[in-house]
This record gives structure tokens, C-alpha cells and sequence, in this order.
């Protein structure tokens, strides 16, 4: 088996690992939404699904290639397992945790926050290493090229990540930084178990830096994976000052195996709500529950013009008496 890109790959016998079937995929090993994988193989990602099929031979199909649509860190793990099977075994358990970094921003080991930082920023135009006409390529093309890269890499990271500290040492030291402001209550996080909420207040001072989520570029005043690796409530709620965000986390999205976070509610009716009410100069805006991680937030960079405490009322209601409006589950 190789790995061949999403185009090329329609024209043989593939299993696709993380993405969407092509004509000729054979098996799909995703925890996408809906997206038919045997169920005696799902777990939380990708990954995960991997060694599953790698562990039961009676679902083994007869497949020439593997591939995927899109380039993130799961899916890339994914086909580094499927074709790699004897030495990631003797790394399944750092390999899954690279994936979840990756997809859901937790981690048990710091180095697999680390391998995922790097992966990330080999993907970034503005760090990569790599030659840089590849980023001026179509997406299709790019996402294949990422992963030819990038296999070639990934095998070195597992046991050499500190000899790329140049391309993971500043977004661990935000890391860093947000985990100590958490642990001396300077960023708290406070838990409504019953709505699966989490309330993230962060100082008004606290600046925006670059982070990495899916292996693309962000601004965030927290790290990301210092708040996900704190609470697994996947509705985020962030206040700072006068500005506010609602985060369905990506775990909402796809299909867990582990648990069934609380559905998403479509936020759009509040939005517009707010909308009539705000007088500072902003736009309320919700993504839709379609979305991979869609908000609900102020756009135009300006503070909302209403009390804080009464909008986080408001989005309570919604997220308690609120239908579910998207069931991601086969």
C-alpha cells in the first residue's frame, strides 16, 4: 500500500483515513459525520480507528492506496499507521495522543503537543521549512504534498522532536504561559456539567499571539490546548472584558466512540436577538451548526454595548431549552 493523493487515489482501490470516500475507496476509516465507517471500528479519531481496523482482521480489504481530502494531524497519523503498521504499534499510544492534540487540542504527553506544534508549523506558510511554491498550489495538490512531506518526517519527531525546537519551542512556551496563569486563577474556568459548559474568564490586559488549531494559524489570548486539556465541557464560553465567544469544540462535530457530548443548538435566532439590542458597533454573528467549530461572537473588533452577566443568561437559556440541531452519528 502508498500513500497517494486524494485526486489520484479515485482511480484505485483506497482506503480513505479521515476524510470523505472518493469513487474508488473501498473503506472509509473517519470519524467524520455520517460517514458510513463499520461500527465495529469507530473510536474518538481517525487514528484511533486505524489501529482498530490494524487489530481486526476480519474487516482487511484489498486496497492499493490510502488517502485523504483534507491535511491535518489526525488524518496524517492515521495513514503513517496504516502504512507503517509494526513501528506505530510500538508508538500507538503517543500517536493517538498526537491525533488528539491535533483534532481536539488535549494531550497526555507533552510531547505529543509538541509533535503536533511542528506538523502545524511545517503547514503554516509564515514557519514552514518547506519550499515555498508549495503553498501556492490549488488546496488539492498542497494537502498531497503536506502528506509526502510530512510522512517522511513524523517517524523522526517520535523520537527526535527536540532537534525541530525551533519550530515547536514558541507556541509550547504560550503553552506554558496559559497553563501558569490557570494555575495561579488568573484564567478561570468554571463548569456547568448540566449545560457541558465551561466559562473561561481571561484578564483584560492578556494580548493576543499566534496559535496553531488543524494545523492553522490562530490568535488567541489562552492557548487553546491549555483550556481543552482543562475541562471536557465542549461548549466554551470566553469572557474578557467587555467581549465575549461561544465555542462548540470540535468533538461536537464529528462521531465520538467514547461519550455523546450535549448536541449543538443553533445559536442563530439569539444572534440576530442580540443584534437588535447592540448599539457599539458590532455585528453579532453565529457560524452555524454546520460549521467544524463554529462561534458566536461580536465581529468589528469593538466591545459589546450590553451587561456581560445578562448575554451569558441568555446563551444558558438557549443551550438548556434549545433543540438539537445537528446530529453528527450514523
Amino acid at each position: 500500500m502508498r500513500f497517494l493523493p486524494y485526486a489520484q487515489a479515485a482511480g484505485v482501490p483506497n482506503i480513505v483515513v479521515d476524510g470523505a470516500p472518493n469513487q474508488g475507496t473501498v473503506l472509509t476509516l473517519s470519524h467524520w459525520p455520517r460517514i458510513g465507517s463499520p461500527v465495529e471500528l469507530k473510536g474518538d479519531t481517525s487514528t484511533a480507528m486505524v489501529f482498530n481496523y490494524l487489530d481486526s482482521p476480519r474487516f482487511h480489504v484489498e486496497a492499493d492506496a490510502v488517502s485523504n481530502n483534507h491535511f491535518d494531524e489526525d488524518g496524517l497519523v492515521g495513514i503513517l499507521a496504516l502504512l507503517q503498521p509494526g513501528p506505530a504499534e510500538r508508538y500507538r499510544d503517543l500517536l493517538i495522543d498526537v491525533a488528539q492534540a491535533g483534532d481536539f487540542g488535549v494531550f497526555r504527553q507533552r510531547l505529543a503537543a509538541r509533535i503536533a506544534f511542528v506538523l502545524s508549523a511545517c503547514a503554516d506558510p509564515d514557519s514552514s521549512p518547506l519550499p515555498g511554491h508549495l503553498f501556492s498550489l490549488p488546496y488539492a495538490e498542497l494537502a498531497g504534498a503536506l502528506h509526502v512531506h510530512m510522512l517522511d518526517l513524523l517517524p523522526r519527531l517520535l523520537t527526535g522532536v527536540d532537534e525541530y525546537r525551533a519550530l515547536w519551542e514558541a507556541e509550547d512556551s504560550r503553552l506554558t504561559l496559559s497553563e501558569e496563569l490557570i494555575e495561579r486563577g488568573l484564567i478561570t474556568i468554571d463548569e456547568q456539567p448540566d449545560l457541558d459548559l465551561a466559562v473561561v474568564r481571561i484578564p483584560e490586559d492578556l494580548s493576543r499571539h499566534r496559535v496553531h488549531r488543524f494545523t492553522q494559524q490562530r490568535l488567541a489570548e489562552c492557548h487553546p490546548f491549555a483550556i481543552h486539556n482543562r475541562t471536557a465541557c465542549t461548549r466554551v464560553l470566553v469572557l474578557q472584558g467587555g467581549r465575549l465567544e461561544l465555542q462548540y469544540r470540535y468533538e461536537t462535530w464529528v462521531q465520538l466512540a467514547s461519550r455523546r457530548p450535549a448536541p449543538r443548538v443553533d445559536l442563530t435566532e439569539l444572534a440576530g436577538e442580540l443584534n437588535r439590542e447592540e448599539t457599539g458597533g458590532g455585528r453579532w454573528t453565529f457560524d452555524g451548526v454546520d460549521r467544524i467549530t463554529p462561534r458566536l461572537h461580536l465581529e468589528g473588533g469593538v466591545a459589546t454595548s450590553l451587561p456581560i452577566d445578562a448575554i451569558v443568561k441568555r446563551i444558558e437559556h438557549h443551550l438548556k431549552t434549545g433543540p438539537p440541531a445537528w446530529v453528527p452519528y450514523d
